[in-house]
């Protein structure tokens, strides 16, 4: 059953008559519409998209109007009608889109179940389009490191889109791995389209000398070099314990 019949006969109460929503026909007329352009391409996103808004309004509408079943989380109630979504598209052997949907809804949860999915969206999708997006949410929600890991394996810089590059090489850079960064970003030079790799290059130089010169923040430069990080350094330095010879030439002196 398909995640908006199952919610319209939540709706339904005992005697048989509607009380929330638009009518039947409009919302059938809706879905049946998105979910055509989806079976042509599972990963139309504005049809994911919208569909997947759909069925958030109505698992919330669902339980506001049931004495039964009040709601008591609407976030997680809308999450989780998007989810028995997701993982009915996703069963099309070239939906990419829909499994980083159900990553996004599972990376705090369950991480590596979350990574796995991430990894199948990138091997169905040759352009590296999923990959570039898939990176993209690690990034969006502080994953970093995860990011630089699924793009290392998956990344194929002469055939896939530019963007995954990119996201790989700023995934590097947020990850404090500068060197890789710039190693990907060399390895960036093999993609045909040179115009854009060419512009992209630029943009990521700049972004990547500043983080070696430490403009990537304390993380990249723990010590600190400039403004009032400076005058901690030489707080340090002058709160150290005196050297050995400092402790002779005293003892010597009595």
């Amino acid at each position: 059953m398909a995640p908006l019949d199952r919610l319209r006969r939540r709706r339904q109460p005992e005697g048989g008559q509607r009380t929330v929503g638009r009518p039947r026909s409009g919302e059938r007329s809706t879905e049946e519409a998105l979910r055509a352009r989806l079976a042509e391409d599972p990963n139309d996103v504005a049809a994911f998209d919208a569909l997947a808004e759909l069925v958030r309004k109505l698992s919330v509408q669902g339980h506001e109007h049931a004495e039964s079943h009040p709601v008591e989380d609407p976030q997680r109630e809308a999450n989780d009608a998007v989810w028995a979504l997701a993982e009915e598209i996703a069963q099309n052997g070239r939906a990419w889109y829909p499994l980083i949907e159900l990553a996004r809804l599972s990376i705090d949860d369950d991480r590596e179940v979350a990574l796995r999915r991430l990894s199948t969206a990138a091997e169905r999708d040759p352009t590296g389009t999923a990959l570039a997006q898939g990176l993209a949410m690690l990034r969006q929600t502080g994953h970093a490191d995860d990011a630089l890991g699924l793009g290392v394996g998956h990344w194929r810089p002469r055939e896939h889109d530019v963007e995954a590059g990119r996201q790989l090489i700023e995934a590097s850079i947020e990850a404090g791995r500068l060197a890789e960064a710039r190693r990907h970003l060399e390895a960036m030079t093999a993609h045909p389209d040179t115009e854009r790799v060419s512009r992209l290059r630029q943009e990521l130089e700049k972004r990547l000398t500043r983080a070696e010169r430490g403009g990537a923040g304390p993380r990249h430069e723990p010590n600190g070099r400039r403004g009032a990080a400076s005058h901690h350094v030489v707080d340090v330095r002058e709160a150290r314990p005196p050297s050995a010879a400092s402790r002779l030439r005293a003892f010597l002196r009595f």
